[in-house]
């Protein structure tokens, strides 16, 4: 059925034409009257072979109808082409024709019959225009841009022409003459919001290969889009264009501007809420992304996707509350969407529910394969449970997994968790080997320099090793107080309690809540200072922050 309401439409004007019209003024199919005759029995005669041209034309128009029916589209096809043969000056059916051909690179016979076509009086500049695009396809570039300077001719304020003859100059290295153009067509007086979209479109392509004009170029298409927006386009399609056009060049609070008018002007498009969306996510504009989602929901109450995007905004505000329950909608709704298992997972564990993660996270495991999303989750629940065996074993999955699948995933910061999981565990030498492989892919990543540097000090090996990395952490973040507690520690185990308590104590200043660790070290540094006084003071401190056996036995095994 794909030719059968056109060419019903296009035979019910032929049939008119031929006899329902006056036969003294025949009128084309194509709904344009013959040229005029220089005499009568020429006009006789040409009027009598445009009878039967037209009578070929219907009878062809049938039989590829008849054919379109049967599912025979070849016979179809020809039959439609011989009606067109016939009747060259029926536009509809030329350009029609000619794009299946183009499609089924039958280009010989495209220009055979846009040659006709083109012949016929007034033929209009979309021939013109595709007769060129044909010329092209065939590598005939000169011939191309003769037709292309034909459509300019016809239509000096179409698109179309300039538009070819952009592509030919681009195409070919014919810089110089592709400027030229760019400037004779934005010398057309009284162009149409059409018009100044697509000419913005090429401007901002010539601003990508003008090295020595490229911001120019990008300026000159943003006032071209300025220039349209000015004229007030009210077509959907117009719109669009124009909002993709900002958005192209990076505009996208024009852009939004222009989708809300399309909003007021076409209330109940869907599509252009998304777009919204989509723009003011990537404006980090949570609130108005969020106004539209909701907007979204209440127009649609069971769209996944948009209570999925709500978790994600929630989330990155910190909400996780309220994302948590828009996770758990978006699996309601549609249980098989994966993302979705881990992320609502995640809200769990940082609402201090990591059971619930891991019950979440059993769920996503039944239903879809080992993921190494599944299994670092589980990783991070456990840890949050202090389960570090477990931790440590779902993190290897993890591993083994990405090391088949997406080796990507395997970053410093991934290393890091495994080192420090490892290190809590027990199993020191693989936390030692985890966290030397973070620091391989990320040679300046202070946390993981911070963390092996801190338990080579607790142990009271690679001392040098452990105060040089360090170092390197508290020279990125001077003012982070466990750096600086660890560079005092390091510099305690390697004797030097003096230059230790000056770091302990600037450690002590910059923490906001007391930490019985830190007050543990400086009663240390301050025994090995034989001021006993003062250690005792801070053990005491240390004590009524957290109880420790081990602090209690120093701090009684001290007293006088």
């Amino acid at each position: 059925m794909r030719l059968v309401i056109q060419c019903a439409a296009l035979l019910a004007a032929a049939l008119m034409a031929g006899g329902c019209r006056n036969p003294a003024k025949p009128v084309q199919p194509g709904g344009r009257p013959p040229a005029a005759a220089a005499g009568a029995s020429e006009r006789s005669a040409g009027d009598s072979r445009s009878l039967e041209d037209r009578a070929e034309a219907n009878a062809r128009f049938m039989a590829g109808i008849s054919h379109e029916l049967n599912d025979e589209p070849n016979a179809a096809l020809d039959d439609f082409y011989r009606a067109a043969m016939a009747d060259p000056g029926n536009e509809a059916l030329v350009l029609d024709l000619s794009t299946r051909f183009i499609v089924l690179k039958r280009y010989d016979q495209a220009i055979k019959l846009l040659e006709k076509a083109l012949s016929q009086p007034d033929a209009s500049a979309l021939l013109d225009a595709r007769l060129a695009f044909v010329q092209l396809q065939m590598g005939k570039t000169n011939a191309a841009i003769r037709s292309n300077q034909k459509t300019l001719a016809k239509a000096p304020r179409s698109i179309l022409g300039y538009q070819s003859l952009y592509q030919i100059h681009l195409q070919s290295g014919q810089t110089n003459e592709a400027r030229k153009l760019l400037e004779q067509a934005a010398r057309v007086p009284n162009p149409s919001a059409e018009f100044l979209i697509e000419l913005s479109e090429m401007l901002f392509v010539q601003s990508g290969v003008s090295r020595d004009a490229g911001d120019r170029y990008k300026a000159r298409a943003r006032e071209a889009l300025d220039q349209a927006a000015k004229t007030n386009p009210t077509n959907f399609f117009v719109l669009q264009k124009l909002a993709d056009g900002f958005t192209q060049l990076g505009e996208r609070k024009q852009a939004a501007a222009i989708l809300m008018r399309v909003q007021e002007l076409y209330p109940d498009l869907p599509t252009v809420r998304e777009r919204l969306v989509n723009l003011y996510l990537r404006e980090r504009d949570n609130k108005n992304a969020a106004e539209q989602l909701e907007a979204i929901i209440r127009e649609n109450p069971t769209d996944p996707q948009a209570y999925y995007l709500l978790g994600m905004i929630a989330f990155d505000e910190r909400k996780y509350k309220e994302a948590a329950e828009a996770f758990r909608k978006t699996l309601l709704l549609k249980p098989e969407y994966e993302p979705a298992y881990y992320e609502l997972a995640i809200c769990k564990i940082n609402l201090e529910a990591p059971r619930e993660a891991l019950e979440i996270l059993s769920g996503a495991r039944q239903r879809f394969k080992e993921t190494f999303l599944v299994e670092y989750c589980s990783a991070l629940a456990y840890m949050r449970l202090k389960d570090y065996t477990n931790a440590v074993r779902n993190l290897t999955a993890a591993e083994v997994i990405a090391s088949a699948t997406d080796t990507n995933r395997l970053t410093h910061v991934f290393y890091f968790q495994l080192g420090s999981a490892c290190e809590r565990a027990g199993r020191w030498t693989e936390a030692v080997d985890n966290l030397r492989k973070c620091l391989r892919l990320s040679p300046e990543f202070a946390e993981a320099l911070n963390y092996l540097g801190y338990m080579w000090a607790e142990k009271g090996v690679n001392l040098a090793e452990a105060r040089g990395m360090i170092e390197r952490a508290v020279k990125q973040e001077p003012d982070n107080a466990a750096f600086i507690d660890s560079l005092a520690w390091v510099l305690f185990k390697q004797g030097e309690p003096r230059e230790a308590l000056r770091h302990m104590q600037k450690a002590l200043d910059l923490t906001e809540e007391p930490d019985p660790t830190l007050y543990d070290h400086l009663g240390d540094i301050h025994a090995a200072l034989k001021d006993m006084e003062k250690a005792r003071e801070a053990w005491r401190k240390a004590l009524s922050l957290e109880p420790s056996p081990e602090i209690r036995k120093k701090l009684d095994s001290s007293r006088p």
